[in-house]
């Protein structure tokens, strides 16, 4: 299904071609039933990806199958020629063990930056009425593009990837903007210092917690890469509200570089360190080598986690409203 505006790819021409979807997959199933064909939903999944569709095929594959979604997905090129191309496919798998194929909806909306305006009320026609809607942009050029506003609109989540972002200043201007309604943001840059966090809040979490988090002085953050990385400011605006106080903060440049500026090590100091205590000195050398002991999460990772809270994320939420003072102070 071919067109030039959003008036010849209707909601309704996609609808019917869905009907005619599951009426083929209904039609090739068993007749004993053995090999029926479950239709599952939960949410609808907007996807705006820059450029070919196929590098992020694998994950929505596998996404789907923690999170099942009528799943919208929209490749933009960078053509400046008016197009939106449509189709439908399925994702189906069969779990381990079983003898029914569960299936979810895939729409395809390929279109131009210059026809990304008319792409909104073709996916409000085809959200499903009374579930969640998420919207994960994949790629920051597309991120800023005016026309994507009416997508993003749409959405009761927004999910963006602050990881490798050098222009810091117009990220967090975006996400807050974004953050400030009833839309919920996801960052997967915070996403990824989930197990950060854990490590560290292991280190309070017993009878002595109260008094190490108390003799805490400061924190020192090593990162790798071109820049100082979103995450290492979100990594010290979180330790500064879990104590409850503006503690010191430095960030240190590691040698050597990488694809990606990350968060490479986390140093806590603290005022007065009793070496006797081994349970002290052992907790404060892992924390500093924490970094060799996580394994890189996939996209797919990130997403499957940050999908499972459509809601409101009141520790994201605080992190973010901290982060431009503690950005200013570092002269950012």
């Amino acid at each position: 299904m071919n067109g030039t505006a959003a008036e010849s790819i209707s909601p309704a021409k996609i609808l019917k071609d869905l009907d005619a979807l599951w009426l083929g997959l209904s039609q090739q199933e068993d007749p004993s039933h053995t090999n029926a064909v479950l239709r599952a939903c939960s949410m609808t999944l907007i996807a705006v990806v820059e450029g070919d569709v196929q590098e992020v095929g694998e994950t929505l594959a596998l996404l789907v199958r923690q999170h099942p979604a009528r799943l919208i997905v929209v490749p933009v090129s960078e053509s400046r020629e008016p197009r939106i191309e449509a189709g439908v496919t399925a994702q189906c798998w069969m779990p381990f063990g079983k003898r029914q194929q569960i299936c979810c909806e895939q729409i395809v909306l390929s279109t131009s930056t210059s026809s990304l305006v008319e792409i909104p009320p073709v996916i409000r026609g085809l959200i499903v009425p009374d579930l969640p809607v998420a919207c994960w942009v994949r790629g920051q050029r597309v991120l800023h593009t005016p026309e994507l506003a009416g997508v993003i609109a749409l959405a009761d989540k927004l999910v963006v990837d602050s990881g490798g972002v050098s222009d810091l200043v117009r990220q967090i201007r975006f996400i807050q903007e974004h953050e400030a309604g009833i839309r919920r943001v996801g960052d997967l840059a915070w996403t990824r210092l989930t197990r950060w966090r854990q490590a560290i809040a292991q280190l309070f979490d017993d009878a002595g917690g109260g008094e190490r988090a108390r003799r805490l002085q400061r924190v020192q953050i090593e990162y790798q890469g071109s820049h100082l990385p979103l995450s290492g400011y979100y990594l010290a605006a979180w330790l500064r509200n879990s104590v409850g106080r503006p503690l010191p903060v430095t960030f240190t440049k590691a040698a050597g570089e990488c694809d990606r500026a990350r968060v490479l090590s986390v140093t806590l100091d603290e005022v007065s360190i009793k070496v006797g205590l081994d349970r002290d000195v052992e907790m404060h050398t892992a924390l500093r080598d924490a970094h060799t002991l996580f394994p890189r999460l996939t996209e797919y990772d990130l997403l499957r986690e940050e999908l499972s809270v459509l809601g409101p994320d009141p520790i994201y939420e605080a992190v973010i409203g901290a982060v431009p003072e503690l950005a200013g102070a570092q002269a950012l």
